[in-house]
């Protein structure tokens, strides 16, 4: 089949649903590539570099929508893009379902299918093909970057003669994909970071990437995130105030304020208000990815920049993933193309379009003349979700005490057993054994027992370190296989020559190991 990419209409939208390297990938499933003229031209891929990929490149959208049986858009189509769409045609981009049910009631009457890319479910087997979170990810990083251009200071603390530089201060409010992307963003300018989320397991995620995940001294039983698709529920009033009251805390300290919180389907809830604001110092910088669903600051203006009174400014663009066009081509090209890998399960270039695939199902809004928006649940769950375990009865001092010397006397009956049995087999051997032998051999035996005893005493993530550093140094054992060598006995050579090559591999693989996982902690 042909699939085509029209230029995008909506004013300032740099993205491109294709590129010269998702079309090479394309033409490997068997299908023809056809681009508009010009339609790259915002992302830095000329028309050149699309026909040296073998696509097609056509002079006008309306002859591109002629000719392609699959339209793949970025936005979603404006009026006059939707009365090109015809009967068995397929078009790809985001649409807003939910907003544009107009056009979605439209798009099947005409019998066309339509697959909205905002609403492939969340499941790990779409992660490849999730454009939300991959635009997300753009506008979390580009968020910190426009802050930073906003902002009148460094973002690390610096020492200099001419004086010292405090390291600015950032909250980041809502903690998924761009939330994430806005702290790792954050962290690696030098900046302290604070994070919030409504949901705690995300804690451990924020701590990992260098940030200070900031708790509220409230309980509240939060809706699992396997049940939203990893999305944040609504809270109740009472966590709402306390959530307020820490942001009031907040606010005279921190310099920038990355607010991402949004909640599907509906507006933004406000988290930072106008007094959190009028705390700032002046000099603060807000920017809202919320902007437009309504700002979690109710002073944002979509798609403006303004600055405040007491000279905070509060950034409202909504279009931080098109002002990194390139990026975001790339990127979004790849989910596209990986959407239509699963379309085109044979490779053949025919379009498959197989509505008890999950993925497919999900994504789907209209298909054979039948509007197919709300999907059902996908049969697998979003997030696995771990069975929660019953919570351990609390013991009393008297009955910890009591466990503490039942688990010691196993112990110490377990080691007399041992010894016990390590003793007879040593009797045993003794008296059959040349004194000369036995000598080296109770030699033997103790420094395997210390061995033992010191490697189980290591926790389990430290033996591969420890395992590579002393089997390198004690490899010293080479020095007596080397004297040996030389001995009369064929047995005792040959035995000392396999001892000088195991222990080569010791000296030789423990430096390896150690070398490569030192190496795993060193920036590139």
């Amino acid at each position: 089949m042909k699939i085509g990419t029209p230029k995008e209409v909506f004013e300032g939208e740099r993205r491109v649903a294709m590129t010269p390297d998702s079309a090479l990938q394309l033409q490997k499933l068997g299908h023809e590539c056809l681009i508009e003229s010009g339609a790259g031209a915002a992302s830095g891929f000329d028309d050149a570099s699309y026909a040296a990929a073998g696509v097609e490149v056509v002079k006008t959208a309306a002859a591109l929508w002629k000719a392609a049986d699959v339209v793949a858009k970025v936005r979603a189509p404006d009026d006059a893009e939707m009365k090109k769409l015809r009967e068995g045609q397929t078009l790809i981009s985001f649409f807003s379902p939910v907003g544009d049910e107009a056009k979605m009631q439209a798009a099947a009457k005409k019998g066309a299918t339509v697959v909205a890319m905002e609403m492939i479910p969340r499941i790990s087997r779409a992660q490849k093909m999730d454009a939300l979170s991959s635009m997300a990810n753009i506008a979390g990083y580009r968020s910190v970057i426009e802050a930073g251009n906003n902002f009148g200071r460094f973002f690390t603390g610096q020492i200099t003669a001419a004086g010292k530089v405090p390291p600015a201060k950032v909250l980041v409010i809502g903690a998924g994909v761009a939330g994430l992307a806005a702290i790792g963003t954050s962290t690696s300018l030098g900046a302290i970071t604070l994070a919030f989320d409504v949901r705690p397991e995300v804690a451990e995620q924020v701590e990992s990437m260098g940030a200070q995940f900031v708790y509220l001294d409230f309980k509240e039983e939060q809706q699992d995130g396997a049940a939203t698709g990893g999305y944040a529920s609504v809270s109740s009033p009472e966590f709402r105030e306390a959530q307020l009251a820490k942001f009031r805390e907040l606010a005279p300290d921190v310099d920038i304020v990355i607010c991402t919180a949004l909640i599907p389907n509906r507006e933004a809830p406000e988290l930072w208000t106008e007094d959190m604001v009028a705390a700032m110092k002046p000099g603060s910088v807000i920017v809202d990815l919320a902007a437009e669903k309504g700002g979690n600051c109710k002073q944002t203006v979509m798609d403006e920049k303004i600055v405040t009174d007491n000279g905070v400014t509060i950034i409202g663009y909504t279009d931080f993933p098109s002002r990194m066009g390139t990026q975001a081509s790339t990127l979004y090209s790849t989910n596209i193309r990986h959407l239509l890998t699963d379309l085109t399960p044979a490779k053949d270039g025919v379009i498959n379009h197989n509505m008890e695939d999950d993925v497919i199902r999900g994504a789907t809004i209209a298909h054979a003349s039948e509007v197919t928006f709300p999907p059902p649940p996908p049969k697998v769950a979003a997030i696995a979700a771990a069975p929660k375990k019953p919570a351990a009865k609390e013991l009393t001092p008297e009955e910890k005490r009591a466990a503490e010397v039942a688990a010691f006397k196993a112990q110490t009956k377990n080691q007399v057993i041992l010894l016990g049995v390590g003793g007879a087999l040593l009797l045993a051997i003794g008296l059959v054994a040349p004194t000369s032998f036995m000598q080296h051999f109770i030699v033997f035996v103790l420094s395997v027992f210390i061995g033992f005893q010191v490697i189980w005493g290591v926790a389990h993530s430290l033996h591969t370190p420890l395992m590579a550093v002393t089997n390198a140094i004690s490899s010293i054992i080479i020095l007596g296989a080397l004297m040996q060598i030389g001995s009369g006995s064929a047995l005792v050579v040959i035995l000392a020559a396999l001892a000088v090559f195991m222990c080569g591999i010791n000296i030789f693989g423990g430096f390896l190991v150690t070398r490569r996982m030192l190496a795993m902690f060193q920036k590139s």
